[in-house]
């Protein structure tokens, strides 16, 4: 549940968009690309989200369906166009991001009446980000979904920080409400202190597990992962060296295949290291929907490591 808009990022590497002239377009926004790469792995992924009632807004339904992710509950918004977003491409580690989303993003009208809480209840895994909670009345939908769940199966809450696409106000208390409904939290480092004001990894694993999750995710970029689980279970996995060329939709093939494999029933260790080969392979590509890894190439790259 959560964002979506159409990514349109240059084609050709190493060039600001004052002087790129060539675009490719892509399905974008981070929950829904998670989906795409759960759908890739073989999961039945579906979406709850909003786009504007435009021909960008049936470009990306029409994209969610080539890639497998059931899209009966993305539905239109009149008043608010799809969104745009545009990226320069600087490997191997500066990517700006340009979010058109104005007046509103129409993935931020959901209404919590508008939510199937009976499918949201059955899901094995739920995905939510931290940006639904920007502004109302998505807030408080992507709060009531929350609710539905009761902490059934795995609810996932990616802190997903975009300072640039909030309201007014703390971030904090909205995040302790969802960390509190939720049973798994993912982010970086500056995005648990957000939530928890902790950033060093051990510290923020231990405040998000003390906020109510089972399963804290903290992402360290280039020094790997770490997960701790409340039973006491600490892992900590390396990146999977590779050739940067867009490091913007490693952090979606991660919890696409973070899902997966928990879905599966691996040991954590396990998980961890086929979320960072999914994520090291979209690294390597220029696209994000699009670049979401097939089980059999992230089991190349597992390979290729042992």
């Amino acid at each position: 549940m959560g964002r979506i808009g159409v990514d349109l990022y240059p084609l050709k590497t190493g060039v600001p968009l004052a002087e790129a002239d060539t675009f490719g377009k892509f399905l974008g926004g981070s929950p829904a690309n998670v989906a795409v790469a759960a759908a890739r792995l073989g999961r039945r992924t579906a979406m709850i989200s909003r786009t504007g009632a435009d021909p960008f807004g049936a470009y990306l339904r029409a994209e969610l369906r080539g890639f497998g992710v059931d899209d009966r509950w993305v539905g239109e918004v009149a008043r608010h166009p799809t969104p745009i977003t545009f990226c320069e491409v600087f490997p191997p580690d500066r990517f700006p991001l340009y979010f058109y989303r104005l007046p509103k993003a129409p993935d931020l009208e959901i209404e919590p009446d508008e939510i199937d809480r009976e499918a949201v209840r059955d899901a094995r895994v739920f995905w939510m980000t931290g940006t639904g909670l920007s502004a109302e009345p998505s807030r408080a939908a992507t709060l009531a979904a929350l609710e539905a769940r009761s902490k059934s199966g795995t609810t996932v809450f990616d802190l997903d920080w975009r300072p640039m696409l909030w309201d007014e106000g703390s971030p904090r208390p909205w995040y302790e409400r969802a960390l509190a409904l939720a049973t798994v939290a993912v982010g970086n480092a500056e995005e648990c202190e957000v939530a928890t004001g902790e950033s060093e990894p051990y510290a923020a694993a231990g405040a998000l597990l003390a906020a109510g999750v089972e399963l804290a995710v903290v992402k360290r970029g280039p020094e790997g992962v770490l997960a701790v689980h409340r039973d006491g279970t600490a892992v900590e996995v390396p990146p999977v060296p590779v050739t940067v060329v867009n490091g913007l939709g490693a952090g979606d093939a991660f919890g696409g295949a973070m899902c997966h494999g928990l879905l599966a029933g691996w040991e954590l260790e396990r998980v961890l290291r086929y979320a960072n080969a999914a994520g090291a392979i979209v690294a390597s590509r220029l696209a994000c929907s699009t670049a979401m890894p097939f089980a059999h190439e992230v089991e190349e790259v597992l390979e290729s490591c042992r």
